[in-house]
């Protein structure tokens, strides 16, 4: 992998996390690939590490991040994942991206994680549950198709570390109630968290932007407002010339039950799935969750740490691969 990296050359870096850092390389047969280079201070065993590999291998979708290997060199371990030239989601609609996309590409976006998620939750023989569901963990290929990255990666944290950057899970606007407030994990956190990038990919802002005027803040909390002045449109990207007003409305509702207060007022994946494509009603639309005003208490978006109570509660296994 040094020789892959150019011995990790600076200019070969990707990003860096909790976990360590991530390098582009290319391997001896010509592949690209994102190497990610776990910080040495994990407490994570070496066995563990290669059984939870080994588990994650077997799990296949084309929506879910390719992982080709790991390698493991004393104290150093990497792991080798498919390198998306198109980056993360989060780059695309609200960073440093020249890419534009347009309503019809944002639309199978939503609908690829969808898939994703139903997925890992009820459709692989693995229960998973992904736990950091965001715009950056959400890469892009070629052709623009998504595929969920950064699986468990938490269970590689140094329990004492508080990994603190900008819009990564942690924020207060991605973190179910429930999860934050008391560890309570099921995959109805990740429903939780969807329904919040549900809501970037339509505005093209991240979910707490505290350069804004502060009734726009917190994104959910202003998508309710404009929702229930009937003005939900204003929610659209700017950018975006040429959408469907009553297919983002529906989609926007859609958001809104994934991000309901109580875990049993969220839909599972697979009937989200089935609503976004139409399959099925969206329904009544329950009133704007009290939460939300709990969260314009405070002025400024905040980040928790991963602590060890919380990884104990409900397990989610680290990257997986894919097939097309």
């Amino acid at each position: 992998m040094k020789s892959a990296t150019g011995e990790f050359d600076p200019s070969n870096k990707l990003g860096e996390g909790g976990f360590g850092a991530v390098y582009k390389g290319t391997l001896s047969d010509g592949r690209v690939v994102a190497v990610k280079q776990l910080s040495v201070s994990s407490k994570q065993g070496k066995s563990q590490f290669i059984t939870e590999i080994a588990t994650i291998s077997a799990v296949q979708h084309r929506n879910l991040v390719k992982l080709y290997g790991c390698c493991l060199d004393g104290k150093n371990r990497l792991l080798v994942y498919e390198y998306l030239q198109n980056k993360s989601l989060d780059k695309v609609l609200f960073g440093d991206s020249n890419l534009e996309l347009n309503w019809a590409q944002r639309f199978e976006v939503c609908l690829g994680v969808a898939r994703g998620l139903t997925y890992l939750h009820q459709e692989s023989r693995l229960r998973i549950v992904h736990r950091d569901v965001k715009s950056s963990n959400i890469l892009l290929d070629s052709d623009l198709n998504p595929k969920i990255s950064d699986f468990g990666l938490a269970k590689l944290y140094d329990d004492k570390k508080t990994h603190m950057s900008t819009g990564v899970a942690g924020t207060v606007g991605y973190l179910a109630p429930e999860y934050a407030m008391r560890g309570h994990l099921t995959e109805k956190v990740d429903v939780f968290a969807f329904g919040v990038v549900i809501l970037e990919v339509i505005s093209g802002r991240s979910n707490c932007d505290t350069t804004l005027r502060t009734e726009e803040t917190y994104l959910l909390d202003w998508a309710w407002h404009l929702y229930e002045k009937n003005q939900y449109v204003e929610l659209v990207d700017k950018r975006l010339k040429i959408f469907d007003e009553q297919v983002v409305k529906r989609v926007i509702e859609i958001a809104f039950l994934c991000t309901q207060t109580s875990p049993s007022q969220r839909p599972t994946m697979s009937r989200v799935l089935a609503m976004l494509s139409g399959d099925v009603e969206v329904g009544t639309i329950p009133s704007k969750p009290t939460y939300l005003a709990d969260w314009n208490s405070d002025t400024s978006c905040f980040m928790t740490s991963d602590s060890s109570d919380i990884s104990k509660v409900g397990h989610a296994s680290h990257h997986t691969s894919t097939s097309n």
